[in-house]
């Protein structure tokens, strides 16, 4: 008998998630990851993260969100900290736009809470500057997820549940062996009667058989001293998305570092995750200061602090997750995943344990990138 159930590589958003799942359900599982939880080379980091329940990508994602917020207040319990800080969303754009077309059909479809404002209301409430055609959808479910806090959160409960947590241990092997798994690492061999492979940016280099084109962009999240600070508090100014003709771009609430701002794919640039550069450039800034500039000059201040962070794409921006055998796969979230975590943790742990899952993960199967 293999000496685990299930082995969890890589212990970010999903990972972590996926490993409190196990064990909370008596599994024996181990969970490895090459850095420490929390590390700043993947996308598991960054202090915060927008969740919405009006999903412009795709309605089809509303069930899981909603689910997806039932288990963040079971965790919130669980841990006994706050990490769901509810401000409302304001998603802002052109009215034939992807932005305010896909949410306005998400919420109609699912009866979502939603106001729909011309452009003089949603300049009258907040500090934009938009041009006369464009519409706001304000959401009240909207909302800041604490980063950092959650994954340690999940790890500390999965390990008091029973958990083993090996970091700073490199995954160089998965494979199918003898009806379940075997893992080698840098320290040696496991094996486990099925694998969830959560990690990120790594996971073609881990899989490099997997059918899926799949490639890895570099982001950039800064963060901006507000000219007009009281403008920008969490009781006055909520999360928000805008679609622009730079793109679309999305923030924060002022915090302790300043107004979070950034581009959603940024500068779109395919990048290898060992040698990828974390220095921010003044091109990396315009990138992001270009659209707060002309539409939210109220927070176009210094630039205090900004990282860079990795998104693992694939081609319809949709998710990956799907069973290979005795390996499960979770990933390409594709830049928008984090807000899934706890949801797509119970998934992978229903595949690795079952072969099924109640949720409807048609979406996200590999057969949708043609036959292997």
């Amino acid at each position: 008998m293999p000496a685990f159930d299930v082995v969890v590589i890589g212990l970010g958003a999903m990972g972590s998630a996926a490993v409190y799942q196990l064990a909370r359900r008596g599994k024996r599982v181990i969970g490895i990851d090459r850095f420490e939880p929390g590390h700043a080379f993947g996308s598991s980091h960054g202090a915060t993260r927008i969740i919405r329940l009006g999903y412009f990508e795709h309605p089809s994602y509303v069930p899981l969100l909603r689910r997806a917020y039932a288990l963040w207040r079971d965790l919130e319990a669980a841990c006994g900290q706050p990490l769901l800080r509810v401000t409302g969303i304001a998603e802002i754009g052109p009215p034939d736009g992807t932005l305010v077309t896909g949410t306005l059909a998400a919420a109609r479809l699912h009866a979502l809470p939603h106001t729909v404002l011309a452009a003089s209301d949603v300049m009258r409430r907040l500090p934009f500057r938009i041009p006369a055609d464009y519409l706001g959808v304000l959401q009240p479910d909207g909302g800041i997820l604490s980063l950092e806090p959650a994954i340690l959160a999940h790890l500390s409960l999965a390990r008091a549940a029973g958990a083993e947590l090996r970091t700073r241990e490199n995954v160089r092997i998965v494979a199918p062996w003898a009806g379940g798994v075997r893992i080698s690492t840098d320290r040696g061999d496991l094996e486990a009667g099925a694998a969830i492979v959560a990690a990120g940016p790594w996971m073609k280099k881990l899989l490099p058989d997997l059918h899926a084109p799949l490639r890895v962009t570099r982001q950039v999240m800064a963060w901006f001293e507000p000219l007009e600070a009281a403008l920008f508090t969490p009781d006055r100014f909520p999360v928000f998305l805008l679609e622009n003709p730079h793109g679309v771009h999305y923030g924060f609430p002022l915090d302790h570092r300043g107004v979070k701002v950034a581009k959603h794919h940024h500068g779109d640039e395919t990048v290898d995750p060992d040698t990828c550069d974390p220095q921010i450039s003044n091109a990396d800034e315009v990138i992001i200061r270009s659209s707060l500039a002309e539409y939210l000059p109220a927070a176009n201040g210094p630039l205090k602090a900004a990282q860079t962070c990795l998104y693992t794409m694939a081609p319809d921006g949709d998710f990956v997750i799907d069973s290979l055998g005795p390996i499960v796969v979770a990933s390409a979230c594709s830049g928008h995943g984090f807000k899934f975590a706890p949801v797509v943790g119970e998934i992978v742990a229903d595949l690795a344990t079952s072969g099924a899952t109640s949720h409807d993960i048609s979406r996200f199967r590999l057969d949708r990138f043609g036959p292997a």
